[in-house]
């Protein structure tokens, strides 16, 4: 009896080893503690605001400054102008914010709130991406560098590095979307 529970305690030791032991386990719960305190975040957000995290954080920006151009929120926001400009669109369909030439540079798109945004975001509560941001920001600079390091390596891992990621859980609603409607139509 006694050489099976060594053999047991072996195995357990032997898969603790095989999946970087108690580093990675903190790292991978880490990540889940974040994800999932951003999905919370984010379905409350619809649920009260009718409004993704993600154009919730946009508006929030917005409301500390008017955006000289879309570069200028995607720089504000840490994101891909592509990824911004799909949710400036989505907010000036709603009638959230305006866009109007710049009178400077007419190539230039200024981007600001309209009073329908300003009345959502004085019932909106702070987003998890502004204090994710926020936290990220107090850490000293060698740790924030080798975060940086340490997770571009890891997406670059998982095959995600390259490609310009949008703002969290932005577009996830059009491909709920499109899979409730597969469903209907099975």
């Amino acid at each position: 009896m006694g050489s099976h529970a060594s053999a047991a305690a072996r195995r357990k030791a032997a898969a603790r080893q095989a999946h970087g032991g108690p580093d990675a386990r903190r790292v991978m719960d880490a990540i889940r503690a974040i994800v999932q305190r951003l999905r919370v975040s984010s379905r409350a957000c619809e649920r009260q605001l009718g409004l993704s995290s993600a154009q919730l954080f946009v508006l929030q920006q917005l409301d500390q400054a008017a955006a000289a151009s879309i570069a200028e929120l995607a720089q504000r926001t840490l994101t891909h102008q592509s990824s911004v400009s799909v949710v400036v669109t989505r907010l000036a369909e709603r009638g959230l914010v305006a866009r109007r030439a710049s009178p400077e540079d007419a190539r230039r798109t200024e981007i600001s709130l309209t009073p329908a945004g300003r009345a959502l975001l004085r019932r909106a509560p702070r987003t998890v991406q502004a204090e994710l941001v926020a936290a990220v920001d107090r850490l000293p600079e060698d740790e924030r560098r080798g975060l940086a390091q340490s997770l571009t390596t890891l997406a670059r891992a998982l095959g995600a590095g390259d490609e310009a990621p949008p703002l969290f859980f932005e577009g996830e609603d059009a491909l709920a979307g499109a899979a409730a409607a597969d469903r209907e139509e099975s």
